[in-house]
């Protein structure tokens, strides 16, 4: 909803500012079509040169996200804490041998079945489960454990943060590229120099129609949608942080309530519970 409203108003107010100014339209309708081939065909094609399959079909992807916000909302990040506290307390009071069948096979899981959107997303079960079953072979030392997750999560960070990269690269060469664009344009018109000064003028604006286009794309556009994937991201990427804390808490040898609490911490201001509701929710667990 906020970017149709945002990429709504930067239309309205530059677009109505021109024409409220006095501008016509006409000249910036006839050239666009043309300026944009060239402007956008071109930056694509050098994003295509400079990035790999998987950002590609990444940077595809990263503009439905973009509209559609981030993936994890407040009730994804509740029963986060509740599958943690569910397997955490099931290692702490029935021991190793309970867990692994919950960890082995997560989509056969009773446990892992209470949340059918986490359990569905294979990097977070992924990492759960790895995780546990390194320490279902007696890796217990809770700042081995981190320092592997901490890495975990750093690679799969950076390789998210492809896709915005890979966008603010394309904005920050399509201002040049309307510049080749307004060039080239300058180039036909030269070839019309025995036109008459009106028909001259017309070729110049045409021509200028692709700088314009180039500086608006970049920064009115193709930058914000950049600048919000990667705060996207990042938002997701709190969800993995999340499993870390609550697993290295439990290595320390914490009541699974006490973990848990120490994850809801970490989770973002907005979509964070508060102790009685997860206290609440923690209750109304069914006895696995």
């Amino acid at each position: 909803m906020f970017f149709v409203i945002g990429v709504v108003l930067v239309f309205a107010t530059v677009f109505g500012g021109f024409i409220a100014a006095g501008g016509q339209l006409d000249a910036v309708i006839e050239a666009a079509p043309m300026e944009l081939v060239i402007i956008l065909g071109s930056g694509v094609g050098a994003m295509v040169v400079g990035n790999s399959m998987d950002t590609l079909k990444g940077v595809g992807a990263g503009f439905g996200k973009v509209a559609a916000g981030p993936k994890w909302k407040k009730q994804d990040y509740q029963d986060l804490l509740l599958l943690l506290f569910s397997l955490t307390k099931l290692m702490k009071s029935k021991g190793v041998v309970a867990l692994e069948a919950h960890i082995e096979k997560p989509h056969d899981s009773p446990i892992f079945s209470r949340y059918p959107k986490i359990a569905k997303d294979h990097h977070v079960t992924d990492l759960i489960c790895d995780t546990l079953r390194m320490m279902t072979m007696n890796l217990d030392d809770p700042h081995q454990v981190e320092n592997n997750m901490e890495k975990q999560l750093e690679k799969h960070h950076h390789e998210a943060h492809s896709p915005a990269h890979a966008i603010q690269n394309l904005a920050d060469g399509l201002p040049a590229l309307g510049i080749v664009a307004a060039v080239l344009g300058i180039i036909k018109t030269m070839g019309a120099i025995t036109e008459p000064p009106a028909v001259l003028g017309g070729m110049i604006g045409h021509a200028l129609v692709g700088t314009f286009l180039g500086v608006f794309v970049a920064y009115g556009l193709v930058a914000p949608i950049a600048a919000r994937l990667g705060s996207i991201v990042d938002e997701e990427g709190q969800f993995y942080k999340i499993i870390q804390d609550v697993l290295v808490a439990h290595l320390h040898g914490n009541a699974a309530q006490v973990s848990v609490e120490i994850g809801r911490g970490s989770v973002p201001s907005s979509m964070q519970p508060s102790f009685a509701k997860l206290e609440e929710a923690i209750g109304q667990l069914p006895n696995d």
